[in-house]
């Protein structure tokens, strides 16, 4: 289980795509959210697009890994997807928040956890305007949440600064081949 978190807009999104296609035998689990769909993003491929009456139903059910309310949406992750992973022997690659970070390290307790920041407050803010996709008061909220989540960050096992994202993705995928390669990942535990 590979987590990779951050405030939104620090570019979590550019290093999932890119990770998915280095070879590292990552393969990424879609999370569900009760959010509107954006134009360029598909049910299933970016979010399960979920109504927030059936997201409830789901979050009763136990059929989430982890969930939160998050800028008014709710977010998770389905615990059969990550299952479903996992169980055919592979590294699953999760994009949450901080809090669904808390819930995975739980679940997951030996999972690889990574925070992503932005070299500094106002180019994240100049990534959330560049967007063009929220007014102002969302953009408020946002960078209130990401001084809260940056506070948060030490809970993560590495941190990376996305200052120039062909630097940071190697530095990343650096924590990722030697995480994997961990021999207690690789070899059977002798018993004693």
């Amino acid at each position: 289980m590979v987590v990779i978190s951050g405030p939104s807009g620090v570019g979590k999104s550019s290093f999932v795509k890119e990770l998915l296609g280095a070879g590292l035998d990552l393969e990424y689990s879609v999370s569900a959210t009760t959010r509107a769909r954006r134009p360029h993003e598909a049910d299933g491929r970016d979010y399960f697009f979920l109504g927030r009456d059936e997201f409830s139903r789901r979050i009763e059910a136990g059929d989430f890994v982890e969930w939160a309310e998050v800028h008014g949406e709710l977010y998770g992750t389905l615990r059969s997807e990550t299952e479903r992973r996992l169980m055919s022997g592979k590294n699953v690659l999760l994009d949450i928040d901080v809090q669904g970070g808390r819930e995975v390290r739980k679940a997951y307790p030996d999972g690889v956890f990574i925070f992503v920041l932005p070299p500094s407050l106002s180019s994240l803010e100049e990534r959330l305007r560049g967007r063009g996709t929220d007014p102002d008061e969302r953009i408020r909220l946002r960078l209130d949440n990401a001084l809260r989540e940056i506070n948060l960050g030490s809970e993560y096992d590495y941190a990376v600064v996305n200052d120039d994202l062909p630097s940071a993705l190697r530095r990343v995928a650096s924590i990722i081949v030697a995480e994997t390669s961990r021999v207690s990942r690789r070899l059977p535990m002798k018993s004693t």
